[in-house]
């Protein structure tokens, strides 16, 4: 039996993009911070990581689709950050955002990491941006990483 797994280490010359969203600032510049620095740890140089900053959450499929079809980068990350109101604005717009990057993911066979947080307060956004429950800036990278290795691997 044949057995395929991904590593930690990037194809050579891979570029991958981060597309962030400006809401919620704080908690997705940590985010950001977090991916940039994995993958400097994991051997992508800077230069090849492109950081593409949106509006909101709502805004990131569009750019990821854009992104998708041109085929420069092996993976994308998508950082956000959407916190529950009053109101159901937030379910539209973080499950909109989850089903679109999932559907472009398959669509274009490209690994796309969905680190839009859907929380219910700040604090919750905060634990997962380096608190108590992680980083999943850091944790998208180290996905988009894995799954661009063992997607080489399989052509």
């Amino acid at each position: 039996m044949t057995h395929h797994e991904g590593d930690l280490r990037a194809p050579e010359g891979a570029r991958f993009a981060i597309i962030a969203s400006r809401w919620n600032s704080r908690i997705v510049d940590a985010l950001v911070a977090g991916a940039r620095a994995t993958f400097e740890r994991h051997g992508v140089d800077a230069g090849s990581v492109d950081v593409i900053r949106v509006p909101g959450a709502w805004e990131i499929p569009v750019v990821a689709s854009r992104l998708a079809r041109d085929g420069r980068h092996a993976a994308l990350v998508a950082l956000g950050c959407v916190v529950r109101g009053d109101t159901r604005h937030f379910e539209h717009v973080a499950d909109s955002c989850a089903q679109a990057l999932a559907r472009l993911q398959v669509e274009h066979g490209l690994p796309v990491a969905n680190g839009v947080l859907a929380v219910d307060d700040l604090a919750d956004a905060e634990n997962r941006a380096g608190g108590s429950h992680g980083h999943k800036g850091e944790e998208c990278a180290l996905v988009v990483i894995e799954m661009a290795n063992l997607l080489g691997r399989l052509s």
